[in-house]
């Protein structure tokens, strides 16, 4: 196993702040990795931490969830059923551009002389913001302020403002604001450096057409349309300026790029303000002229309020979120910063996403295309849970809306039922590799898994009648399908891949057989119980799906009957039926420089050893917790640990996790930090790429699964695990719609109910305690 040490910002250029993420010296080498860290979105637009000067710059990224272009996926050898549709999330028209010149010197912050530097992400208050005074090279004294919020309460919003004022002296400044189609106008060299499956796809041909522009006054409107994929896109920019100063206007409009210029004759001390707003609407049907017509309207609206109540209405948002999903570390103050870090990016991820799923990078980076992985549903499905439901109902309904899609994708694979796809985007399976993607069927199992949770964690079964029951049968359906009867007389599931990508195509993975079971088991409970409590539309399912009772028999037949590998011999489960007879890599041989090792083996050399790229057993052990026994569990962990080469970062998580519950306090904790920095720090080197945002969810879990050791089967039950240097560990979550708050520490558990309701019983290491509103449920742990 390959032990990567986070790679960790100075702490005197980033000075720790339990808060805020802070840069207090610009720094060119770093910029590939603080874009992401310092990027702002809300779910639905997404801006990368470029300096608002628009240069330098790694990758200057604005991103809409689920805007993409298509192109044909050419094989070199072509065969029935690959993958035929790739999917790019392309970039739309740049916002954050403002270029300033004094003295008609422009501000380059690489060259520029700063007495005075700090950049503040504030994770309390929504916004991104930079004070900085500048020596030009003519010797006058210019303070810059800057601010940068995209809304969280206005989905389709960006919002900024830029302050200017010359100190002491009298000069003359250009201010350019600019809104630029860098999707067209620009190469995208620094995503082409070396072959990397992880990065995203470079066009030749142009993708966004423009359908129309139109002007008035300060606001700049612009439609376009993709070359392959038709979705329409319209977008502007608006502007106010609050000074003293006399200014003169001018406005340039072409198809890739428009400016508003301010041409200043600015007096000594007075500043110049301009609040700039933008305005993006997507889609696959409307037209682009209508879409405009929205912008129009938003920027409207915007104008009318001010960026200064915008970003008022920012921060009551945000102290909403904190207030229902704040993760407390006492004792550690550097921790403490990076797990907010975290959850904000959980927010800025997950709030406005409506109507579609969560990429895999957020929307701070153009990793994996802005594609949607399974991992969401794995990761950062639990924290949306306990925390936001809505967000989690969405993504669940966006589930639903692709079910059409997912069963026609099952009969051309000669399968009944559904299957969804590994990668997406539009609803088309985007592997081009289906060994590693198509047959990841566990996804199936997934969607099954973390709708059940969904409806455990908030009680709303309605959406078990709404889509939930279709998604369950026709999931089973494919399990039903896929698998077979052995001689041995137990269900048999060939020819998969697990979650680990670097064993592929093989028969009973344990993890795609105990998830496929728990997917039979619930899709067989829940539609016996809506045809007993729900008669009419247990019959409109029936009519609909061609469904018999007989299938709900054979489902659970089939969950009875499934074949879990186990070695005897070792007592461990093997991670599949063939695991233990290849070849352990030899890590000892391995040099740094080689990792990870999609990049520099042919997959041919992966595939013969024992050598895994994400936790496969360890993750079953996490999900299904109850199922395997705690000598087991220790046996597994100690098996696939070492085997994990840390070239995903969605096995820290889950190896912390299960670390923690095991005893294994040092590597929980180590597991833990290297999930926790995994972008901060750069752990896995590709932190340029975007957010890990699974990754983000991963470290909610090892928190509260982990060292709180929560689960949840009906009743909450808490083992604790506290690290040595922490002195407590408080969180808050929503059970059932009870708001709670748990504190942890050496020596106790305490419960806190947060309503006026009826008490809620948890149990703490088997002892069963009532939490009620005037007094809170204490449990000592010594």
């Amino acid at each position: 196993m390959r032990r990567t040490e986070p790679r960790l910002l100075s702490p005197h250029d980033h000075p720790v702040d339990p808060w805020r993420l802070v840069e207090r010296r610009f720094s060119s080498r770093l910029l590939p990795r603080t874009e992401t860290l310092f990027a702002t979105a809300n779910g639905f637009v997404g801006l990368r931490g470029n300096p608002e000067e628009g240069r330098p710059g790694h990758d200057h990224g604005t991103f809409v969830n689920g805007f993409h272009e298509t192109w044909p996926i050419h094989h070199a050898e072509e065969a029935y059923g690959l993958a035929r549709t790739g999917q790019t999330m392309v970039d739309v028209p740049d916002p954050k551009i403002i270029k300033l010149y004094v003295d008609d010197e422009p501000l380059y912050l690489p060259h520029a002389m700063l007495p005075s530097y700090e950049r503040v992400l504030d994770f309390r208050r929504g916004v991104l913001e930079r004070s900085l005074v500048w020596e030009t090279p003519s010797g006058k004294r210019v303070q810059v302020r800057s601010q940068r919020l995209t809304s969280l309460r206005h989905r389709h919003l960006v919002a900024m403002s830029y302050e200017v004022t010359v100190l002491g002296s009298d000069a003359p400044v250009v201010i350019s604001s600019q809104l630029h189609n860098r999707q067209d106008a620009e190469p995208h060299d620094t995503r082409q450096e070396q072959f990397d499956p992880r990065t995203t796809r470079v066009f030749d041909d142009r993708v966004l057409h423009a359908q129309g522009t139109r002007e008035d006054g300060e606001r700049i409107l612009l439609g376009y349309r993709t070359g392959r994929s038709g979705m329409t896109l319209g977008c502007g920019m608006d502007h106010l300026v609050t000074t003293d100063n006399t200014y003169q206007v001018h406005r340039e409009l072409g198809q890739d790029l428009a400016k508003v210029t301010y041409t200043v004759q600015a007096r000594a001390d007075e500043p110049f303000r301009i609040e700039k707003f933008a305005s993006y609407h997507t889609s696959s049907t409307v037209p682009s002229h209508e879409l405009v017509d929205r912008a129009d309207r938003v920027l409207s609206r915007a104008v009318a309020v001010g960026f200064d109540q915008l970003a008022a209405d920012q921060a009551e948002d945000c102290a909403a979120f904190w207030e229902r999903a704040d993760v407390e570390v006492e004792g550690d103050e550097r921790t403490q910063q990076a797990v907010r870090w975290n959850l904000f990016q959980l927010l800025q991820a997950t709030e406005r996403a409506e109507g579609t799923s969560i990429p895999a990078k957020g929307l701070t980076g153009h990793g994996y295309e802005g594609h949607y992985f399974w991992d969401v549903d794995v990761y950062v499905m639990p924290f949306l849970a306990y925390s936001a439901p809505r967000v989690a109902k969405n993504v669940l309904r966006w589930r639903r809306s692709l079910l059409d899609m997912a069963r026609q994708r099952a009969q051309e694979l000669d399968h009944v039922g559904a299957l969804y796809p590994w990668r997406t985007i539009n609803g088309e399976e985007a592997s081009a590799y289906y060994m590693a993607g198509t047959a990841q069927y566990p996804l199936n199992a997934d969607i099954a898994y973390t709708l059940r949770r969904y409806v455990d964690v908030t009680g709303d079964e309605d959406i078990l009648s709404e889509s939930g029951a279709e998604i369950l049968a026709e999931t089973a359906r494919l399990w039903l399908d896929l698998g077979f009867y052995g001689d041995d007389g137990q269900f048999h599931l060939h020819a998969v891949t697990g979650p680990d990508e670097y064993t592929a195509m093989v028969d009973d993975n344990t993890f795609t057989n105990v998830m496929a079971r728990r997917n039979l088991q619930y899709a067989a409970e829940v539609l016996e119980r809506l045809a007993e409590r729900d008669p009419h539309r247990w019959e409109v399912l029936c009519h609909d799906l061609d469904l018999r009772a007989e299938e709900i028999d054979q489902w659970r037949a089939a969950a009875e009957a499934m074949h879990v590998p186990y070695d005897e011999v070792r007592g461990i489960h093997p991670q599949d039926a063939h695991f233990l007879e290849r070849k352990r890599w030899d890590f000892d041989r391995t040099p740094d420089e080689k990792y990870p090792l999609l990049l520099h083996y042919h997959p041919l050399v992966i595939y013969r050893h024992q050598v895994l790229k994400q936790a496969d057993v360890i993750l079953a052990l996490c999900l299904l917790s109850e199922e395997f026994d705690e000598d087991v569990k220790r046996r597994d962990f100690a098996y696939y640990e070492p085997l994990t080469t840390g070239d995903s970062s969605l096995s820290p998580p889950a190896q912390a996790m299960v670390a923690a519950e095991i005893g294994e306090h040092e590597t929980a904790l180590r597991h833990f930090e290297q999930a926790l920095y995994m972008d901060l720090a750069d752990v896995a080197g590709n932190a340029d790429h975007g957010v890990h945002v699974a990754c983000t969810g991963g470290v909610w879990m090892s928190l509260v699964y982990g060292f709180a050791g929560m689960r949840d089967n009906g009743v909450l039950r808490f083992d604790p695990r506290l690290p040595q240097g922490w002195e407590a560990l408080r969180f808050r979550l929503r059970k059932r719609d009870r708001p709670l708050r748990i504190e942890v520490t050496h020596d106790a558990l305490t419960v806190e109910l947060l309503d006026d309701g009826e008490p809620f019983d948890v149990e703490v290491r088997g002892k069963l305690v009532s939490a009620s509103p005037d007094a809170p449920a204490s449990v000592p742990l010594s």
